[in-house]
């Protein structure tokens, strides 16, 4: 009985596993230092996976371009013409993986999975947001690879806690740190990596989230060095003193990297907007806008990838404003196109390369006008780099501190500091969305951070709604309701049709009154026949509603118009408080 005794072994083999995953599950959930370690864990995932991808990219692009390893395609001088036929093949890739992967809806990233979904973000969303990243950077459309760093991140992470059966607190925080740490692996900038968790993943800094996401940004650094992952470096005048008429005019800069990246994010989303009306499927866009970048990449390669090597050729060299703002438009263009046209991708890095390249022109602007400033292009460049990041991706203390990083200078931090904080106000209060909340805001989500919000979503009318009504034939007179209904036994009567339909909403102690013979029809003292909720409506929602037409009592109708419950505002608002100090004390780690 070979058969028998092999499951009689299994049998006994797997109870101590089980039962050691099962002690390990609670270890995590109750244990702060156990939830450590696995933070840890996942840093060092998201770390080689932030190197693996990053490497994968630049051997797709030595392959296809045909450069030395050692150098950047952006910093190229020049392409032989027929190498930029990559773009249009990396879009019909591209297509043909949309085909493969045919979407039912937009992918869920961290940002929206940390926001709606409690942390939960599918693994074949993972999956097809990372390849079509990876294919559309490594074959040189002019997009970042730091969309798929930080999905991949935060994707393990879900699936890990997800697997450990967290609760959504810890869920959350463990997707922070991983979409975080794969940030701050691919520039070599923990700290930085850090604050992205906090202030763009998980939408606030906590206490109880600190020792957690550095832990996992620290391992996924090491992992990302050991990998060969070279940290990203920028020399600065380190020691000369910025006296206070350059703060000033860094505010300034910051209040106009604002301005620019409100209009770049509006001018992404237009453009989108627009290629949609195209005739053109959506198969074949990427395809058409390889074509369209072409002549772009063919005028000026540094327009392609991410643009790692030619922010650092310009850095590097004084080059003169006409030059620089010329990079700054075909830059812009290309990344508008890629996006438009179907490339996946974000603007992380494009965005810190537009900034420099603003900051470094501000400086010489300002050095013609008023020589007496005494700007340093290079400093302003970095300032300029942190502040237009700000305004299009967010994370003020995220950007401030990857300057200190990946510079070692804590004089230009604080001018850095002053740069980004004015970009985030004005950002916040003249537009009040991300690159990445933006597109969820266009999609119909009320989402402007990551905070989480989707506890509110998941309490609708139909979870609230009470079924215990008492209900009575809209035909029926004041005198049977008072035969049928006690007086004090309810607040409310619900009238209906013969169908079922909803007809309006009677008081009791309203059809009590003498001022009503017995007589009259109910249908008289019916209110609130036009007010009602769907079942599908969330607790915000039905708060508005009882907020705008000041009734106490709400219907639950659905789109037949069919009664199916009531809600009390007194029962709702409740139910909010109770549900809001509840993700409160668990955002604080209580």
């Amino acid at each position: 009985m070979p058969f028998q005794n092999d499951a009689i072994i299994g049998k006994a083999v797997g109870r101590p596993v089980l039962r050691g995953i099962a002690w390990l599950r609670r270890e995590i959930q109750t244990s702060p230092m156990w939830f450590i370690v696995l933070a840890a864990i996942v840093g060092l995932f998201a770390g080689a996976s932030a190197a693996l991808m990053g490497h994968i990219s630049h051997g797709m692009q030595v392959l296809l371009y045909g450069f030395s390893p050692d150098l950047r395609l952006s910093e190229l001088p020049a392409l032989e013409p027929w190498r930029l036929l990559a773009l249009p093949l990396g879009g019909a890739v591209l297509g043909l993986t949309r085909v493969i992967f045919a979407k039912r809806r937009a992918p869920i990233d961290a940002v929206e999975a940390n926001a709606l979904h409690g942390g939960r973000i599918p693994a074949r969303d993972t999956g097809v947001v990372s390849l079509q990243t990876l294919i559309s950077n490594g074959f040189g459309a002019s997009v970042g690879l730091e969309a798929a760093y930080a999905q991949m991140g935060g994707g393990i992470a879900s699936k890990i806690g997800q697997w450990l059966d967290l609760k959504r607190a810890n869920l959350r925080t463990l997707v922070g740190a991983g979409a975080g740490s794969a940030i701050g692996a691919a520039f070599g900038a923990p700290l930085a990596g850090s604050f992205y968790a906090f202030e763009i993943v998980l939408g606030g800094y906590t206490a109880s989230a600190l020792a957690p996401v550095a832990a996992a940004s620290l391992t996924a650094v090491v992992a990302a060095t050991l990998l060969d992952i070279e940290p990203f470096v920028i020399a600065s005048t380190i020691g000369r003193d910025i006296p206070l008429s350059s703060y000033l005019l860094y505010a300034f800069l910051g209040v106009l990297c604002a301005g620019v990246g409100i209009v770049i994010v509006r001018a992404v989303a237009s453009a989108e907007t627009l290629v949609r009306k195209l005739p053109i499927g959506e198969i074949w866009r990427p395809f058409v806008g390889g074509i369209c970048l072409m002549p772009l990449a063919w005028m000026m390669p540094q327009i392609l990838s991410s643009g790692h090597g030619a922010m650092h050729l310009y850095l590097d060299h004084q080059t003169l404003i006409v030059t620089l703002m010329m990079v700054f438009a075909l830059k812009l263009l290309a990344s508008i196109l890629s996006l438009a046209f179907g490339f996946r991708g974000g603007l992380f890095f494009a965005s810190l390369f537009l900034g420099s390249l603003l900051g470094s022109s501000f400086a010489q602007l300002i050095n013609a006008v008023y020589p007496a400033a005494g700007l340093d292009t290079t400093n302003a460049a970095l300032v300029g780099m942190a502040a237009l990041a700000v305004a299009i991706v967010g994370g003020p203390m995220c950007m401030s501190l990857m300057v200190l990083e990946v510079t070692h200078d804590f004089a230009l931090t604080a001018a850095v500091v002053t740069a980004c904080l004015c970009s985030s106000a004005i950002v916040r209060e003249r537009f009040g969305y991300s690159f990445s909340t933006w597109r969820l805001h266009l999609r119909g989500e009320a989402v402007r951070t990551a905070r989480d919000i989707g506890w509110m979503r998941s309490m609708t009318a139909r979870t609230l709604m009470r079924k215990n009504h008492t209900t009575l034939k809209v035909t029926a007179t004041v005198g049977e309701l008072r035969q049928k209904v006690p007086l004090g036994s309810t607040s409310r009567v619900l009238l209906i049709d013969g169908a079922g339909d909803y007809r309006g909403m009677v008081q009791t102690a309203e059809a009590y009154a003498d001022t009503y013979a017995p007589d009259v029809p109910l249908s008289q003292l019916a209110k609130q026949t036009d007010v009602y909720v769907r079942p599908d409506m969330d607790i915000s929602a039905i708060l508005r509603v009882f907020s705008h037409f000041s009734v106490d009592d709400l219907a639950v109708v659905d789109d037949h118009h069919k009664l199916l419950g009531f809600v009390s505002e007194k029962y709702v608002n409740r139910r909010y408080v109770e549900e809001l100090e509840q993700s409160q004390r668990e955002f604080f780690g209580e």
